[in-house]
């Protein structure tokens, strides 16, 4: 990834890594992908949601306004970006 580190998004779970979030990445769907980090998503075919995560630390901001209902302590990671250190459960 590029020098333009704006967050570290860390992944809960059995295989937890860290990764940095740069200006680069338009979601963390895409910093996701571009660390080969495989997700579900459905967004691309028109359905919402499919790329719901648990947010278990942190703060996100929407790049627009999420089609699906996003539940307190849930991130939709296609639109959403990290305002600082996040942690999520993917």
């Amino acid at each position: 990834m590029s020098s333009n580190k704006t967050a570290e998004v860390i992944l809960a779970g059995t295989d937890s890594q860290n990764l940095e979030f740069d200006s680069g990445c338009s979601s963390l769907l895409e910093c996701l992908e571009q660390n080969k980090i495989d997700v579900p998503y459905q967004c691309r075919e028109g359905y919402c949601g499919a790329c719901r995560a648990k947010l278990v630390e942190g703060d996100v901001s929407y790049n627009q306004e999420p089609l699906a209902f996003v539940r307190t302590g849930e991130v939709l990671l296609c639109c959403s970006k990290p305002n600082g250190k996040i942690k999520i459960e993917l």
